[in-house]
């Protein structure tokens, strides 16, 4: 599956994949054939970061 490029959608589908399936982000990012990196990136660019504690990401 691709994500999706929009980051505000991009934040949605990951935070729900996070919620439903995923224990954190490298293993979504390991299932998913995505670098953590790049998507960490896209997303701060719209304010989000990964908070580990939550398991999402999160407005800064």
């Amino acid at each position: 599956m691709s994500l999706p490029n929009d980051p505000l959608i991009l934040v949605s589908v990951v935070n729900t994949k996070l919620r439903d399936y995923y224990p954190n982000l490298d293993a979504l990012c390991e299932d998913l054939g995505e670098e953590r990196m790049e998507l960490e990136v896209k997303l701060s660019s719209v304010g989000y970061f990964y908070d580990e504690l939550q398991n999402q990401f999160v407005i800064r």
